[in-house]
C-alpha cells in the first residue's frame, strides 16, 4: 500500500465529524508503513524527545531523500504516516521549504494530541531537518 499525499490525509480527516474517528483513520495510517528490520531498532536511529520509541532510518540519494519509520506505539506509526506524507521521497530543498506547522495546523493536531506526543512530532521534524540540510549541496 503506498502512503497517502498531504492533501490526500487533509481531505480524508475533513470527512470525518469527530476526532475518535480521525484517531481510528490515523491508527489505520499507521498499519501502512513499510515494515521495519529488527536490526536497524538500534540506539543511534532512535529519535530522542519522543514518548515512544521511534526509529528513522535515512536512505535515497542527494535528489530524494527517503525515510523509513517505526513507534512501538500504534497512534504513533498513524502520526509517523502524516510526516512521511509531507517529507518522503522529496529533495532536500523540498524539505526544507515545506511549511510543516501550517500542514499541522490544518490538520488541527496539537488541540487533540498530549504536549508530550506534540514535542515527540517537533522532535521527528527536527532531526529529519538537519538530515536534509546535511544533505544540501
Amino acid at each position: 500500500m503506498s502512503l497517502p499525499t498531504t492533501d490526500e490525509i487533509l481531505d480524508d480527516l475533513a470527512f470525518f465529524d469527530s476526532w475518535e474517528e480521525r484517531y481510528k483513520y490515523i491508527i489505520d495510517l499507521g498499519k501502512a508503513l513499510e515494515p521495519f528490520p529488527a536490526e536497524l531498532q538500534t540506539p543511534d536511529r532512535l529519535v530522542k524527545g519522543c514518548q515512544s520509541n521511534v526509529w528513522l532510518e535515512i536512505g535515497g540519494d542527494k535528489e530524494r531523500i527517503q525515510f523509513l519509520v517505526d513507534s512501538d506505539a500504534v497512534i504513533v506509526k498513524g502520526l509517523l504516516v502524516l510526516v512521511l506524507a509531507a517529507y518522503n521521497n522529496k529533495s532536500p530543498q523540498d524539505i526544507i521549504a515545506f511549511d510543516i506547522d501550517e500542514y499541522f495546523r490544518q490538520l488541527d493536531l496539537e488541540r487533540h494530541i498530549s504536549p508530550t506526543r506534540g514535542n515527540g512530532l517537533k522532535a521527528i521534524v527536527a532531526r529529519i531537518n538537519n538530515i536534509a540540510t546535511a544533505a544540501l549541496p
